[in-house]
């Protein structure tokens, strides 16, 4: 029975893996997007410049900041200032010609990090320093066992404790298995942190005892969910060994503390209005704990028939209904404000995800839904049959609010929809410069599709430039697209503006403005501009 069982677990396990691979694979996105640099990645550059900067669709805070010169000797990058969604560095060394490599990792709001790199060069392009942006495979496993097992611990654990105190009675079947679980969960919050420690600083598994890893670690928004849940375990840990008062007093302030957990980072709790995200994300984690950690205690009281069995499932059936109602709101609600689109569901790794957690969740909810409603009143009447299906029913329960749990967990390398969206709709711009004339350009947004542009002209001194007529003109020749010339309004704040631009494909395009200044003179400055997909 037990190899059955095991059997079970292992074919759900691999299957699990199987979907989250194929659901996520592909480029890791991070929520932070990119948007601008200074220089523009590829650009050419006359001479060294005197800062960098790197803007992203969100505030960020920097971790490692490199050059890589055209030797691949790598510099450091310590002084830099954060200005909004800009990150300002100072170029610490003259720079020699060929092609370097500005390499940068950041983290976002939400507690996870983004690395990236662009190239530059200085007088002429040379072979560029070689740059590993490999997935380190062995480091990401190891985060996505320590989100498993810290769910397993928070949910089943704690609130298995809370079940044993409030629903359980005097009974004490399934205290052990909570203990142990609260236990794998208090050494996986730890080790979670050092792991999260690595992948901020992109280090390998080998770094793990650095002590810069896990002030690192501490130093981003997961640090305050690991240290809440350490609590929130420790909590569940003592109400098991205290008076019952004191036990169910200690229980609650553990449930409690997962929802805090959950609720202090991650994807749902960053996005906006966080008034509603995170209470929503709060109310969530206290119905999966209540739900979740009453499972294998009321099951292994009604297998082993202990006194109280029967009044252990008739309070936890009279109080599941309202608080699976809350979890599903809250849980609806937190889908439609991260995916926003149907669409998003199907093209995104978040999306797909999604969809594999809602399969499981229907089968538990079918499930769940027999148990309550079809078997629970003859097990309360004390049918021995009965009683053993459920606790059969129960088990399969168990087995799929794990596998749920592994899917929550690959969404930690999957950026929601709501975030690639923010970073799609952001602008690209560029700075046009030459003797007689000079402009700032942005394209909103800034990806291939319909657009529209934005122009403030300048002189050659930064001064102001009344222009009599503004033309500005695409061109891609690698594609074989001939210039898009389109005359450019001037809407009275001082700018001038074309609409309804559609630029057809994204890359490396070519941009010119036409400034005719006067009857007889017409000034043409151009640059290359980056279009997003």
């Amino acid at each position: 029975m037990a190899g059955k069982r095991f059997g079970w677990a292992g074919g759900l396990f691999a299957v699990l893996m199987a979907l989250i691979v194929m659901a996520s694979t592909g480029q890791a996105f991070a929520h932070a997007a990119l948007i601008k640099t200074d220089p523009t990645d590829g650009a050419v550059l006359a001479q060294a410049p005197a800062r960098f900067s790197l803007t992203f669709s969100e505030p960020v805070s920097p971790l490692v900041l490199t050059l890589v010169t055209p030797d691949g000797t790598p510099i450091p990058l310590t002084s830099f200032r954060l200005s909004d969604q800009t990150v300002e560095i100072d170029n610490p060394q003259t720079l020699k010609s060929g092609t370097h490599v500005l390499s940068w990792r950041v983290i976002s709001a939400d507690g996870h990090p983004v690395g990236g790199s662009l190239l530059f060069s200085i007088g002429a392009p040379s072979e560029p320093p070689a740059v590993s942006e490999a997935v380190d495979w062995p480091l990401r496993s190891a985060i996505w066992i320590g989100k498993v097992v810290l769910y397993a611990g928070l949910f089943l654990g704690t609130g298995g404790a809370f079940a044993l105190a409030w629903l359980a009675g005097d009974g004490r079947a399934g205290q052990r298995f909570v203990a142990g679980t609260i236990l794998c969960g208090l050494v996986a919050a730890l080790l979670s942190l050092g792991l999260q420690g690595l992948d901020a600083l992109g280090a390998p598994l080998s770094h793990l005892a650095q002590p810069v890893v896990w002030c690192t670690g501490l130093g981003t928004s997961f640090g305050w969910t690991v240290l809440i849940a350490l609590i929130a375990l420790g909590l569940g840990l003592l109400s098991l060994a205290g008076p019952r008062a004191a036990a169910r007093q200690l229980a609650l302030a553990g449930l409690v503390g997962v929802g805090a957990a959950l609720a202090a980072s991650g994807h749902a709790c960053a996005a906006e209005p966080q008034w509603l995200t995170r209470p929503l994300v709060f109310v969530h984690g206290v119905g999966i704990a209540f739900w979740a950690g009453a499972l294998v205690p009321l099951g292994l009281s009604l297998k082993r028939q202990a006194a109280g069995a029967v009044e252990f499932l008739r309070r936890f059936s009279w109080a599941i209904v309202p608080v699976v109602a809350l979890l599903a709101v809250a849980g609806i609600v937190l889908a439609v404000i991260q995916v926003q689109t149907p669409s998003a569901l199907v093209d995104t790794a978040y999306g797909r995800l999604l969809l594999v957690k809602l399969a499981l969740l229907v089968f538990l909810f079918t499930l769940a839904g027999v148990n309550r409603w079809k078997l629970t009143a003859s097990a309360e009447a004390g049918a021995t049959e009965v009683q053993r299906r459920l606790t059969r029913s129960v088990g399969v329960e168990v087995l799929i609010v794990l596998a749920i749990f592994g899917v929550a967990a690959g969404w930690r390398f999957t950026p929601p929809p709501r975030a690639l969206a923010i970073a799609a709709a952001q602008p690209v711009s560029v700075h046009v410069h030459a003797l007689q004339a000079m402009a700032d350009l942005s394209i909103t947004p800034g990806h291939a599709g319909p657009v529209a542009a934005s122009m403030i002209i300048m002189s050659g001194d930064f001064g102001p430039l009344d222009a009599k007529e503004v033309t500005l003109v695409l061109s891609k020749p690698d594609s074989g697209i001939e210039p898009l010339k389109r005359a450019a309004t001037r809407p009275g704040d001082g700018s001038w503006r074309v609409d309804n631009l559609i630029i057809p494909v994204p890359g490396r395009w070519t941009v010119r403005i036409d400034i005719l200044i006067s009857d007889f003179d017409m000034v043409k400055i151009e640059a290359p501009i980056d279009i997003r997909p």
